[in-house]
C-alpha cells in the first residue's frame, strides 16, 4: 500500500516511514500546501495512494461525494487525536503497524479506516 499524508501531518512522518521501507509522500513534499481537501484526495487517488489525515469529518464526507460522483478513491486512513500531532515517531509507528497488517493489500476503493492508537 502507498500513502499520501495530508498537509495536517508533518512531512517528518513521511521521512520516518520511508526509512522503514513504507512508500509515503507528504502534501508538503508534493507541493500541495493550501490545496483544498477535495484536491488533496484527488491528488492522492491519482497516484493510487491511500490518504492519511487527522481531518475525519471532511474526508468521510468527501469519500461519500467521490463515491456518488464515481470518482476513483484509493482509501483514507484517519489518524485519531489520541495520537498527539507532534509525536511524529509515535504516529509513524502506528502507521507502520497498520501497514504491516495490510502491506500486501491495495486499499479498497472508498475505504475509510481508523488507525489504532
Amino acid at each position: 500500500m502507498k500513502y499520501y499524508l495530508d498537509e495536517d501531518l508533518s512531512p517528518t512522518i513521511a521521512e520516518i516511514l520511508r526509512k522503514h521501507n513504507v512508500d509515503a509522500i507528504s502534501a508538503h513534499e508534493a507541493g500541495m500546501l493550501q490545496a483544498s481537501d477535495f484536491e488533496q484526495l484527488q491528488h492522492a487517488s491519482s497516484e493510487g495512494r491511500c490518504l492519511l489525515t487527522r481531518n475525519r469529518n471532511d474526508f468521510i464526507r468527501l469519500t461519500v461525494q467521490f463515491f456518488n460522483e464515481h470518482r476513483q478513491h484509493a482509501g483514507v486512513i484517519i489518524i485519531p487525536h489520541t495520537l498527539p500531532g507532534d509525536k511524529f515517531s509515535l504516529i509513524a509507528k502506528a502507521i507502520i503497524k497498520h501497514h504491516s497488517k495490510h502491506s500486501k493489500e491495495k486499499a479498497a476503493a472508498y475505504t475509510v479506516d481508523f488507525l489504532e492508537a
